[in-house]
């Protein structure tokens, strides 16, 4: 097919783009990390093809940004703020290639200020960089289908290889595409030696993480069974609703499912519209989590910007709709996802009620010194012989960062990936250990403890670690036998 695609509009679309990697630029160092960035912190010292949890991009990203700019929370979060700018120029692209001019292309660009997406980059989440994948994937795959360039299956095959060493739910997206391509067409698109050639790619640009699973007995399967268990009843009651809070404007999204299986242009697109309630199904069977198909719905809102642009061509009122409601869903979604509450207004708010992302980004330090304060009135004997111990990686990652200044001892944990990292030496028979169990769970674990503290911050933001008990506990028996069933998944 001989190309019509519109110029791109870089002026609209860079300035997009800049703007969302600006402002989370300016605003990274407020409040503190998040438990997710402390616990990459600790795996960025121990660098691998993957671990228990998780493909190694994102925590080689965070190493990345400690090397380039030093140990703070900003450097951490550099690197996924030029991610999200990224994100919004292939954004802009997808909309390009299905037809989009000026106004379709900025509409495109403005869903990086969506809730999830500010989100996802301000804390440094994998969903940062996976955002930028499946949207490279559908742009390839768009290519492929409505240019008729079947060596464009070589580009999403690239994408989706280099996506596997970030987060293997890129697996999702491709399997989901090629059913929908069964089950909708084009069938001849399966027959593509350059289809197959793609995935061929994909499988060998992401073998090294993949041998790493098979060595190591698909740690990540467990992992995801046991995320189903614990929260798997919560992830398929919200996974719905959820649909409609992950970006701006959810008519534009709808607007592009509309339109590839109703447009005559656009119908070669068919299959990435049908993939999208595959993957609702999918993801509610295996409970996975409610913001697993965010990144299909920002390739689909992409195409709608293309039919709303049309619709609101040459109609100020129309116009005017359009522009007011991607100034307030972003400006929505700056309010719910970043830092520009003060913190000590935080307790109550809006901000906190809708975004747990947030709550886990307070009170760190204080949790440090209160651990602290346990460890500061032990007799000498006991400091010599003292180890700390978390219930889960952001304790373990804020002990980490904050403990060595308060001369703290090291810290271990058995969740997910540290679990590896252990056992403490046999000669620290001491330990102080946060958990959320009470005290007759945590003296199972540990040996005979003892409460010595709660922790609490000033701020009066509930988040997970509020509660949770630091005990003073003296093992009975080895670490070697006590270790193997403090692992745990979540």
């Amino acid at each position: 097919m001989k190309s019509a695609r519109r110029p791109i509009s870089w002026w609209p679309v860079g300035l997009i783009a800049a703007s969302v990697t600006l402002l989370l630029l300016i605003t990274s160092n407020r409040y503190g990390y998040h438990r997710d960035e402390l616990y990459f912190r600790l795996l960025a010292d121990h660098p691998q093809w993957g671990y228990a949890d998780q493909p190694p991009f994102t925590p080689m990203l965070v190493r990345l940004g400690i090397e380039a700019f030093g140990d703070t929370l900003w450097a951490i979060r550099a690197p996924a703020a030029l991610i999200l700018g990224l994100t919004a120029v292939v954004a802009a692209l997808i909309a390009r290639e299905a037809g989009g001019g000026r106004a379709a292309q900025t509409i495109a660009a403005s869903a990086a200020f969506g809730a999830f997406p500010l989100s996802a980059a301000h804390v440094t989440s994998t969903t940062s960089a996976d955002l930028l994948v499946w949207l490279g994937v559908l742009f390839f795959t768009i290519r492929a289908l409505l240019w008729d360039r079947p060596r464009a299956w070589l580009g999403a095959g690239v994408v989706a290889g280099l996506g596997l060493y970030n987060k293997h739910l890129v697996v999702i997206l491709l399997l989901c595409l090629g059913a929908a391509l069964l089950l909708a067409g084009p069938r001849s698109a399966l027959r593509s030696r350059h289809l197959w050639a793609g995935a061929a790619l994909a499988l060998l640009i992401g073998l090294p993480n993949l041998i790493y699973q098979m060595l190591n007995g698909f740690p990540q399967a467990e992992m995801a069974a046991a995320i189903a268990a614990d929260k798997g009843g919560e992830s398929r009651r919200m996974l719905l609703p959820m649909q409609f809070a992950l970006l701006t404007l959810p008519p534009v999204w709808i607007a592009g499912i509309v339109a590839v299986l109703r447009e005559p242009r656009l119908r070669v697109l068919r299959a990435v519209a049908v993939a999208y309630p595959l993957m609702l199904l999918l993801v509610l069977v295996t409970a996975g989590q409610p913001y697993y198909p965010v990144g299909l719905l920002l390739g689909l809102l992409a195409i709608g910007a293309v039919p709303v642009e049309r619709w609101a061509t040459g109609r100020a009122g129309r116009k005017a709709l359009v522009a007011a409601g991607v100034l307030v869903t972003s400006a929505a979604g700056v309010l719910t996802s970043l830092p520009v509450i003060p913190a000590d207004r935080l307790a109550g708010s809006l901000p906190i009620a809708v975004n747990q992302t947030i709550a886990d980004q307070l009170g760190w330090r204080e949790y440090v010194w209160q651990v602290a304060s346990v460890h500061a009135v032990l007799p000498e004997a006991d400091r010599r012989r003292a180890v700390l111990f978390t219930g889960n990686y952001g304790e373990a990652g804020a002990l980490d960062r904050y403990g060595p200044s308060l001369g703290l001892p090291g810290v271990y944990s058995g969740h997910n990936e540290l679990h590896r990292y252990g056992p403490p030496p046999e000669s620290r028979t001491v330990v102080i250990a946060v958990l959320q169990a009470e005290p007759d769970r945590a003296s199972a674990m540990l040996g005979a403890c003892q409460t010595r503290a709660r922790l609490h911050n000033s701020l009066g933001v509930e988040n997970e670690e509020v509660g949770a008990r630091v005990y003073l506990c003296r093992i009975s028996e080895p670490w070697s036998a006590v270790w193997p069933r403090l692992a745990h998944f979540s």
